[in-house]
């Protein structure tokens, strides 16, 4: 197999040679977690290949191993939905630097010792190169599409451009073409807030019995928040109490928003690793295609031959449809065929997840 790859019964792939990374370095010993859904065709040409967002997971369609609830997109993916397992066979990847399964900062390094900040800075092109050994291992040449919403979209992108012989399809969910300076800021905060924790210990926490549990789930309200719209906080929120009829004139959590954004906070604490949160965010940050094609968009998509479909919603501040536009005119500049729809929904950036019957209408026309 190409990459020196081996698959194992336990959905895991390891290569027996380094990654090489965008930052000059070479990962040994990496492992890559996955999960498949459906029947391969003899052909290998029904593979739809599903890219997480920044604390997802492989689960797409499965209960989660540690939460137990159902998988992150189990509306969207199985028998008779939107992505159909009866039709495609669909593949999921937790990305490297994550803390499910893939390699992290939280794996054992080659001395045996848990990798911590030793963990080289990772890209969005190398979450991908992960991905394509994944592929190469499996035999597959050619995906049918890759979807993803946030992050994921970010990876499809990035594999359009720079393997674009591997995809026929690629749907690009409430996303963008480069992380803007709002969103770093507000990753940036995210990160400070782990780095602060006294528990962080410089990243050494693991086996001492502490973690930085405070800090992370501050980063995760801070990005939580990001995640909704006004409309969707004030109708489930608005100004009500919670579990109180007076303000309590202290600092506890007074508002139901207060206390739904501490319950959100605690409870990522259970599922993700603080470190895998501060190499993705940074991945996430770095993410530009423009740049990375000397300042011209379009050259990005030059070489595919994949068509395109870019989804915004109207309530999604984080990756606003203004930058959903921007990759759509270099994709037509490009002359990839490309359709672009933005849809009405309530949520905010976390629509592409949620109940839009439109977006699955969208996605089972694209797949077709």
């Amino acid at each position: 197999m190409a990459n020196g790859a081996t698959v194992t019964a336990s959905d895991v792939l390891e290569l027996s040679q380094p990654l090489p990374l965008d930052g000059g370095q070479r990962l040994e010993g990496v492992r890559i977690a996955y999960e498949a859904y459906g029947e391969l065709a003899p052909a290998k040409d029904n593979v739809v290949f599903v890219a997480h967002a920044t604390t997802g997971d492989q689960y797409v369609a499965s209960p989660h191993p540690i939460t137990g609830k159902p998988g992150w997109w189990d509306r969207m993916v199985g028998p008779g939905k939107p992505i159909d397992t009866d039709r495609f066979y669909v593949l999921s990847a937790n990305v490297i630097g994550s803390c499910m399964g893939s390699t992290g900062p939280g794996s054992l390094a080659p001395d045996g010792k848990p990798y911590a900040m030793r963990f080289p800075v990772i890209t969005i092109r190398d979450m991908v190169r992960a991905h394509v050994a994944l592929f190469d291992a499996l035999g597959i040449e050619r995906l049918h599409a890759i979807v993803g919403g946030s992050m994921g979209g970010m990876q499809a992108l990035s594999l359009a451009a720079n393997w674009p012989h591997i995809p026929e399809r690629v749907l690009v969910i409430a996303s963008t073409a480069a992380m803007a300076a709002q969103n770093i800021a507000f990753q940036e905060v995210g990160r400070q807030a782990i780095m602060a924790d006294p528990d962080w210990q410089g990243g050494n926490y693991y086996g001492t019995g502490k973690s930085p549990d405070a800090g992370l789930a501050v980063a995760r309200m801070a990005a939580h928040i990001t995640y909704l719209s006004e409309e969707s906080l004030t109708g489930k929120f608005g100004r009500r109490l919670q579990n109180r009829d007076a303000k309590s004139f202290g600092f506890d959590a007074d508002f139901q928003v207060e206390s739904y954004l501490r319950h959100q906070g605690l409870s990522f604490t259970t599922r993700f690793d603080a470190n895998s949160y501060l190499y993705i965010t940074r991945a996430m940050s770095y993410f530009d295609l423009e740049e990375e094609q000397g300042g011209k968009l379009a050259e990005a998509f030059a070489k595919t031959d994949a068509r395109f479909c870019v989804i915004s919603f109207d309530t999604d501040w984080l990756y606003p449809t203004e930058q959903s536009r921007k990759l759509v005119h270099a994709l037509n500049a490009a002359g990839a065929p490309v359709s672009f729809v933005e849809l009405s929904a309530p949520y905010g950036h976390d629509s592409f997840l949620l109940d839009v019957p439109a977006l699955d209408s969208v996605v089972t026309g694209f797949l077709d």
